[in-house]
């Protein structure tokens, strides 16, 4: 599943990533105000942050996946790699900590490596 879900994420399609998510998911992001990042609650606002990382990162890619279950929790190892508006690239290794629930991921909860952005490519 986890693979299927990654593959949905480089794919940059959002019904098939929407349908593994549960009713009362929840998305943790890697940078935000508060201590657990951002936090988006519901189909319609996970949607729509899932969204807006192909909005800053059009060829936004989740690189070189590992993938472990272990009864109702999981995790996710990547290299995300992608290129803003103005250029700037980004290149850094991360990982997806998932709580499971009914076959469904329930929390998808991000930690990423923060890396300075890469200069755009001449």
């Amino acid at each position: 599943m986890l693979e299927q879900f990654s593959d949905a994420w480089n794919r940059h399609d959002l019904p098939v990533l929407m349908s593994f998510m549960h009713a009362d998911c929840v998305f943790e992001t890697a940078a935000g105000s508060e201590a657990w990042g951002a936090r988006h609650q519901g189909h319609a606002a996970v949607a729509a942050a899932f969204e807006s990382a192909w909005k800053n990162f059009p060829d936004a890619q989740w690189r070189n996946g590992k993938h472990v279950v272990m009864g109702d929790r999981g995790m996710s190892e990547w290299t995300f790699t992608g290129t803003a508006a103005d250029g700037a690239r980004s290149e850094s290794g991360g990982v997806d900590v998932f709580t499971f629930k009914d076959g469904k991921i329930l929390v998808k909860n991000v930690f990423r490596k923060a890396r300075p952005m890469l200069p755009a490519l001449s």
